[in-house]
C-alpha cells in the first residue's frame, strides 16, 4: 500500500446558529487516510458522521479547521475550484442513489465523464456497467430498476472517472440486506480492483468490520480508532 496521505483533516470543528445559541456539531476533528485504504465512519445517528463527510467532500465549509484532499487544501479554494477537485478526485454513492430520472443508466454514468471532458464516455460507461452486472438494463430508466440496481448504477457511475476517493454514505440504507450484501460486495470488490481509497459512513458494525479500520464518532467528537 502507497504510503501517501489522501486525506488529511485537522483540527476540523462545525458550528451553526440555533434557536439556544450556536451548536457544535463536530469538535476539533483530526486524522489522516492513506492512499488505498479502506475506513469507516461509524457512530449513532447524530453524531456527525454525514456532516463530516460533506465537509470532506468540499460541499460545506468548517467553522475552523482544515482538509486537504491528496495534498490540495480544500477551503483556500473558491467554490468553483472545490467543484473542479470533486470531479477529478472525488466519486460519491449515496444512500438515495441520487440518479437523475429522465437519464437512462449509460446516461447517468456517462454524465461524469462529459462534465470532465474526457472522450470515450459511452465505451467507459458500458464497460464499468457490464462489471456491475447490468449489461441488460444500460437502456432503463430509474424508476424501471430496482433499488439494488439503481445502487449498482450509482456504483458504476462513482468509479468511471477512476477517482482517487470514494466517499459512500450509508450506501446499503435504503436496500433489504440480501441486495445490500450484494451491493457492499461488488464496492469492495471495485475498490481492490481500481485501488481506490474508500471512505464509508455507516451504523451497520458489520460493515464496518470490512474495512480496514474505523474512526468512531460521538456526540462531534473522535473516539478511539479501532483497527
Amino acid at each position: 500500500m502507497s504510503e501517501q496521505v489522501i486525506v488529511r483533516v485537522e483540527k476540523l470543528t462545525k458550528t451553526v446558529a440555533h434557536d439556544s445559541g450556536a451548536l457544535t456539531i463536530l469538535h476539533d476533528i483530526s486524522f489522516a487516510i492513506k492512499s488505498g485504504e479502506s475506513v469507516a465512519i461509524v457512530g449513532p445517528s447524530g453524531s456527525g458522521k454525514s456532516t463530516l463527510l460533506g465537509l470532506l467532500a468540499g460541499l460545506d465549509t468548517p467553522s475552523s479547521g482544515a482538509v486537504s484532499i491528496n495534498g490540495e487544501s480544500l477551503f483556500v479554494l473558491d467554490e468553483d475550484a472545490r467543484a473542479g477537485l470533486r470531479g477529478r478526485l472525488i466519486g460519491f454513492v449515496f444512500q438515495s442513489f441520487q440518479l437523475l430520472p429522465m437519464l437512462t443508466a449509460l446516461e447517468n454514468v456517462m454524465l461524469p465523464l462529459e462534465l470532465l471532458g474526457g472522450g470515450n464516455a459511452r465505451h467507459r460507461a458500458t464497460d464499468i456497467l457490464e462489471r456491475v452486472g447490468l449489461q441488460q438494463r444500460m437502456r432503463h430508466y430509474p424508476k424501471q430498476l430496482s433499488g439494488g440496481e439503481q445502487q449498482r448504477v450509482a456504483i458504476a457511475r462513482a468509479f468511471v472517472t477512476q477517482p482517487a476517493l470514494l466517499l459512500a454514505d450509508e450506501p446499503t440504507g435504503n436496500l433489504d440486506s440480501t441486495t445490500g450484501g450484494t451491493v457492499i460486495e461488488l464496492l469492495f470488490a471495485l475498490n481492490r480492483e481500481r485501488g481506490t481509497t474508500l471512505l464509508l459512513v455507516t451504523h451497520d458494525p458489520a460493515l464496518a468490520q470490512r474495512c480496514g479500520r474505523s474512526l468512531n464518532l460521538a456526540a462531534g467528537r473522535m473516539l478511539e480508532e479501532r483497527a
